[in-house]
């Protein structure tokens, strides 16, 4: 589509809050998806190294009580 201004390219013939809308809309979901997925991978890395750390320990713990 060609435009003769820039505010005619923001005004998106007429449309334009539904075309700004719409790209907001998305921009917004993205963003969301995408701290919500790193916030949830944090988490679940946290999980992972306190569950190694908590077999490690019980493993040390039934070495140290073999040596008894």
């Amino acid at each position: 589509m060609h435009f003769e201004s820039l505010s005619d390219f923001f005004a998106m013939g007429g449309y334009a809050s539904y075309v700004w809308g719409a790209f907001g809309a998305t921009t917004v979901s993205m963003l969301w998806i995408l701290f919500s997925s790193l916030l949830k991978r944090r988490k679940l890395m946290d999980e992972v190294k306190r569950k190694i750390a908590r077999e490690q320990r019980i493993k040390e713990a039934k070495n140290l009580e073999n040596t008894l």
